[in-house]
């Protein structure tokens, strides 16, 4: 799926407004943890594109199928992990450059919520321009127990765990 951005500050929150249309429609509900991640990870991704560049973009969206596979066994290993794929191709040949912001500086800290929330992300050039893209592991609440997402132990009161 895919969403064309005109070079305005205002298309922000229309991509807000797609992709939350888009994630209630593949199953990921709207107060998950999950969708929130996404939809400030879209906001981030379609304001640098917008500011930066004065360029139009073009915003894709990769949702997971969970309920592929042959087998039930399959299902729920698609179910327990599946990633979801934020991409943003713009016009510019200018390779994104995170920033430093200093107290209150209220610019300069897109790429580092990326960096912090995303599981992955990169860019790469795409003919005069570029894409830019994050992807974010989705883990089902009936699968935490035993698939882990991310390598960091969880911390309860003092001390620390890890499931396995």
């Amino acid at each position: 799926m895919q969403l064309e951005i005109r070079p305005d500050p205002a298309e922000v929150g229309r991509a807000r407004r797609w992709a939350r249309s888009r994630l209630a429609g593949s199953g990921i509900e709207a107060d998950e943890p999950l969708a929130e991640t996404l939809i400030l990870l879209v906001s981030e991704l379609v304001t640098n594109a917008v500011v930066h560049t004065g360029r139009p973009a073009v915003l894709r969206l990769s949702l997971p199928s969970l309920a592929t596979g042959p087998t039930a066994g399959d299902r729920a290993v698609a179910e327990a992990v599946a990633t979801v794929r934020l991409e943003v191709l713009d016009a510019s040949a200018r390779p994104p450059r995170p920033r430093c912001a200093d107290g209150d500086e209220t610019n300069g800290r897109g790429l580092a919520l990326v960096d912090g929330l995303a599981d992955r992300w990169g860019w790469s050039s795409e003919g005069a321009g570029k894409r830019i893209w994050c992807e974010v592991d989705r883990c089902s609440a009936t699968a935490a127990s035993t698939v882990t997402c991310d390598s960091a132990p969880a911390v309860y009161g003092d001390l620390a765990f890890e499931v396995v």
